[in-house]
């Protein structure tokens, strides 16, 4: 019953990056809330099967403190309708965390799992260049686009974490399709990316690509800088292709920076710290920001950390920085170009989390599950180093040294 559960699982994965894209109505929802559920349906009796649970890792705990602590939040909340509404939502996300780290068996489920992201964001990738050349955004003139159902902002951030794990997946696979499901991806999330018009997106993404060029430098070196003596004919292609006012939102990055609101984010930034300031311990209970802030219904905190912030307090801010630092040490624990590519993907996380609201996002909880699984396989490789390495001590001692450790001190 576990691989079924498994391969549900890898389903599951595919479907995140654009599961905006297919709703299929209340009350079942977007096609990741139902595969969610199908997944926990055939995991459940797997694990009943097998009579335990596999030991959980520290992340883990802190995932569930952090869920559990959301929910207490609705006993004190200044809107129990929104806060109770948000748990099955929370749950669904979380729970990815818990469910990859027990049915991942070995490394290669750690490649399925990429494989399964970049085949998905490829999805979103296509979905949102479909969008861009439909003859409705066309004729509306449209200035940002994004795959259906989607928003460009949330489009960007899926597309950059496929980014590191595609420039893995070239760097790993020997398989010819998919070397070229990893190489193709490239060019068409960038391209993807730019169609957003989202600029910390686009940010995003240089971070992602830097990253790339140099996970794969050691092993494609003439393979990358034949790349980046294309970079010239490519900018031209895009100049081209995308439509001026989408390059020339991009444009303002600089100016943003410098002396702009990033679209008026500094004020909903200064309103949340209020909010926060007026409950910094215990938060204003899950989902509340807009209600804390006194912001318009269709706003966001757009930032991870003032989100939680406001709902959560300073300890669901706690638990959240420990799972980050979680993160980064199992990031750090993995070797050569993994190490790279988690780095990366974390680092574009991070970047993401400055200027959206992802903490209730599945690609979030997602890319932390993948990076406790490689921690945990790189704990597993290390322990059984060291314990071949005591044992060749052992073995290349000679035999009287042997016995005289065996015989008792007189």
């Amino acid at each position: 019953m576990r691989r079924p559960a498994w391969f549900l699982l890898l389903l599951y994965a595919f479907a995140i990056p654009w599961e905006y894209s297919l709703d299929l109505g209340e009350p079942l929802g977007n096609i990741a809330r139902v595969l969610g559920l199908v997944v926990l349906l055939a995991a459940i009796p797997a694990i009943l099967q097998q009579g335990e649970l596999r030991r959980p890792g520290a992340m883990q705990w802190m995932v569930l403190a952090l869920f559990l602590w959301l929910c207490c939040t609705y006993f004190w909340t200044i809107d129990p309708a929104t806060t109770l509404e948000k748990f099955p939502g929370y749950f669904q996300e979380m729970m990815i965390v818990w469910i990859v780290w027990e049915f991942a068996e070995k490394e290669h489920d750690l490649r399925a799992l990429a494989r399964a992201v970049v085949a998905g964001s490829w999805v979103l990738g296509i979905l949102t260049l479909l969008s861009a050349a439909s003859p409705a955004a066309l004729a509306a003139g449209a200035v940002r686009f994004a795959a259906a159902g989607q928003d460009p902002n949330d489009v960007a951030r899926f597309l950059d974490l496929g980014f590191p794990l595609a420039a893995l997946l070239l760097d790993w696979e020997t398989r010819l399709t998919c070397r070229l499901l990893a190489v193709g991806y490239l060019p068409l999330g960038f391209v993807a990316v730019l169609l957003t018009a989202s600029r910390g997106g686009f940010v995003a993404a240089l971070l992602a690509m830097i990253g790339c060029c140099v996970l794969l430098f050691r092993k494609h070196r003439m393979g990358l800088l034949a790349a980046l003596a294309t970079t010239p004919l490519a900018g031209a292609a895009i100049w081209a292709a995308i439509p001026h006012r989408t390059l020339g939102r991009l444009a303002t990055i600089p100016s943003q920076l410098q002396g702009g609101d990033l679209n008026q984010r500094i004020n909903i930034w200064a309103a949340g710290w209020q909010a926060f300031k007026e409950s910094p311990f215990f938060g204003h209970g899950a989902g509340t920001f807009v209600g804390a802030a006194r912001m318009a219904p269709i706003d966001t905190a757009h930032n991870t950390v003032l989100s939680l912030g406001v709902e959560g307090g300073t300890v669901a801010l706690v638990f959240a920085v420990a799972i980050f630092v979680l993160a980064a040490r199992s990031a750090l624990m993995a070797r050569g170009q993994l190490r790279i590519a988690l780095l990366t993907a974390l680092l574009v996380w991070t970047a993401s989390s400055l200027v959206g609201t992802v903490a209730e996002s599945r690609t979030t909880w997602l890319l932390f599950a993948i990076i406790a699984l490689a921690g945990r396989f790189a704990a597993k490789e290390e322990a059984g180093a060291t314990t071949l390495g005591c044992i060749a001590e052992q073995g290349s001692r000679s035999p009287w040294l042997r016995a005289a450790d065996a015989e008792p001190a007189k």
